[in-house]
């Protein structure tokens, strides 16, 4: 690898969620890894049980350790978060959510916010309603990011997570609409593979506007370790390098077999890249 760096992985902590937190971030130190980020979620950062005291402790935590927190990605993609929802009140509960996220990120000093468009109704009745509702809400999220200082990195989700941005044409359409200068794209390699596309197709469409990537293993679905799938990491890499992209790698692993020793798949995950990327 000529451009691509180790000092762009990214380790998250999403697998390590029954563990303690500080098992992740240990590990991420030992493993050399520079970069992590926070996955919003019980017991390890449920936002929205937390005081400012214990929200400011979890920064405390990561820069003892000489960690970077290069995202925040609140647990979204479940009931009750979703932008788009047919009702009112999720719609507001939604809104309120992110904007708190927000204002968390801007406290752990994260410059990205990780968020998703949410999803319509799947037979699509009320699609072009949830597709306006998504944009509102995402519109608004990036108006108080600026405020921040913050990114927001808008999420492509598979098709049975949503049916609004779910590929590169979907994404390319909302952020056309959007036009904002504090939302920008994301891959996650899952929903890439399982839509037929590769990073080079995002990096000639997004260009700079490619704000972060999950990098993950899968067969094709599952958020695997490397080298557990069959998907073209080596290749994607190279694609990435030949860009070359200045963004972040983050391991997202989230498979269910991992849960019982997180440890163990995040070393083969760093040390499958560092084996590639040499410096």
């Amino acid at each position: 690898m000529k451009d691509i760096k180790r000092k762009q992985i990214s380790l998250m902590n999403i697998q390590y969620k029954y563990f303690p937190l500080s098992l992740f971030l240990d590990d991420a130190e030992k493993l050399g890894v520079e970069n992590v980020e926070l996955w919003g979620g019980a017991p390890h950062f449920h936002m929205e049980d937390m005081t400012y005291g214990e929200i400011c402790a979890v920064r405390r935590e990561i820069r003892r350790r000489g960690l970077n927190l290069v995202c925040y990605t609140p647990e979204q993609c479940v009931y009750p978060i979703n932008l788009a929802s047919n009702a009112p009140d999720t719609r507001r509960r939604s809104q309120k959510f992110f904007e708190n996220s927000i204002r968390a990120a801007g406290e752990l000093g994260a410059g990205k916010v990780l968020v998703t468009s949410g999803t319509g109704y799947f037979d699509g009745s009320n699609r072009e309603e949830a597709w306006k509702w998504a944009g509102e809400g995402l519109y608004a999220l990036g108006e108080m990011a600026a405020d921040y200082g913050i990114t927001l990195a808008l999420e492509v989700l598979r098709t049975d997570e949503s049916n609004l941005v779910h590929d590169l044409p979907s994404l390319l359409k909302m952020l056309g609409e959007l036009n904002h200068s504090s939302i920008g794209g994301m891959i996650d390699t899952i929903p890439m593979a399982l839509a037929g596309e590769r990073p080079a197709h995002y990096l000639e469409a997004l260009g700079d506007r490619l704000v972060h990537i999950h990098f993950i293993d899968g067969a094709p679905r599952g958020h695997l370790a490397w080298g557990d799938g069959v998907l073209d990491m080596e290749g994607y890499l190279e694609e990435l390098d030949a860009y070359p992209y200045k963004g972040y790698l983050s391991l997202e692993i989230t498979d269910g077999r991992y849960f019982m020793d997180p440890s163990d798949s995040a070393k083969r995950s760093v040390e499958r890249l560092f084996s590639v990327i040499k410096s």
